[in-house]
């Protein structure tokens, strides 16, 4: 059953990246030139998605992966030209759509604007979850995590946003802007209360690779849950 923690912050990450911030993240998941500070988050969010890439098998043949909250799709291209069946999904059709549109032709990626969560998905070897929980509470962040793990026989890999001097301090910063300039709130979680958490909420998995990326104005930790 859907907290209602979950399903309220879903809700706002789909009105903010749908009506206010589809071209910036259009612009920032480009070649396009942009400001110093957003240089940064895209090379902190390059560097975080090779890390996840590189946790994967190099050869997906015959697997299916579930990129959940796909955004505008790079790593669901990745994935797929290793020959991995891939499932991109996002609340953000916008995203979802640039995605499409720019993805070469040819590949298995079937994208879809919805919950990550939905039954109807399947089951899969592989799960990405790069930074489409970093608004969340920590128990929610366990709670998805459970149920992703429900319907993968493999990994997920997910990043959450590190609770550090550094990251309060950005994000301090980031409140003295006007609100219709602003991304949803990101939610600091402390690393061993989150680690503990998904040990409770997922008994049967354990805790494999991680790896915290701190660039500029990006910083995103990863973590590796192994359900197989």
């Amino acid at each position: 059953m859907v907290t209602a923690t979950y399903d309220r912050f879903r809700g706002n990450l789909e009105t903010y990246f749908d009506r206010t911030a589809a071209k910036a993240w259009e612009q920032l998941t480009s070649d396009a030139p942009v400001s110093g500070i957003r240089a940064t988050v895209r090379a902190g969010r390059t560097e975080m998605r090779n890390t996840l890439l590189s946790w994967l098998p190099h050869d997906m043949r015959g697997l299916r992966l579930l990129d959940a909250g796909c955004g505008t799709g790079a790593l669901a291209v990745e994935a797929a030209q290793r020959g991995a069946h891939v499932v991109a999904i996002d609340v953000a059709g916008s995203l979802v759509a640039i995605g499409r549109d720019r993805a070469p032709a040819g590949l298995a990626i079937d994208w879809r604007v919805g919950d990550m969560l939905d039954p109807a998905l399947g089951r899969f070897d592989h799960v990405v979850a790069m930074d489409s929980l970093i608004h969340y509470q920590p128990r929610d962040i366990a709670w998805v995590v459970a149920r992703l793990a429900e319907n993968t026989h493999g990994s997920i890999a997910m990043t959450f946003a590190p609770r550090t001097v550094l990251l309060a301090a950005m994000l301090g910063v980031g409140r003295l802007f006007p609100r219709a300039d602003k991304s949803p709130a990101i939610l600091p979680v402390r690393d061993r209360h989150l680690r503990t958490l998904i040990g409770q909420t997922v008994p049967h998995a354990r805790i494999g690779r991680d790896r915290r990326i701190s660039a500029g104005f990006y910083t995103s930790h990863a973590l590796e849950v192994v359900t197989a």
